[in-house]
């Protein structure tokens, strides 16, 4: 029996997960997934330039990896969280409240 496979999953050299022929990595598409509960089609609709074998195996990839790319997830979001508290409110925010705008 021969197996054929193809992965459409490269990894960079710093062992980051990229979908093949294309600018986009596999925590992208899983970010996707978990932020708005899209399926592949959903996906493929926002980005039209992946195939759905390449979306799947984005997925699949992520799932067989899930520990690893959730903890990225986490560690991203309290950076993001971190630099926000460190920013302070933004200029337009405090226009905006001083104009009655927001509360």
């Amino acid at each position: 029996m021969t197996t054929a496979l193809q992965s459409h999953i490269c990894l960079d050299d710093r062992g980051v997960a990229w979908i093949d022929d294309s600018n986009v990595k596999v925590i992208e598409v899983a970010l996707d997934k978990l932020a708005h509960n899209w399926n592949p089609e959903d996906i493929h609709d926002q980005h039209p330039h992946l195939s759905l074998a390449q979306i799947c195996a984005a997925l699949a990839y992520y799932y067989d990896h899930q520990a690893e790319f959730d903890a990225e997830i986490d560690r991203q979001l309290r950076e993001v969280d971190a630099m926000r508290a460190q920013a302070g409110e933004s200029p337009v925010v405090k226009k905006l409240k001083a104009l009655g705008r927001l509360p």
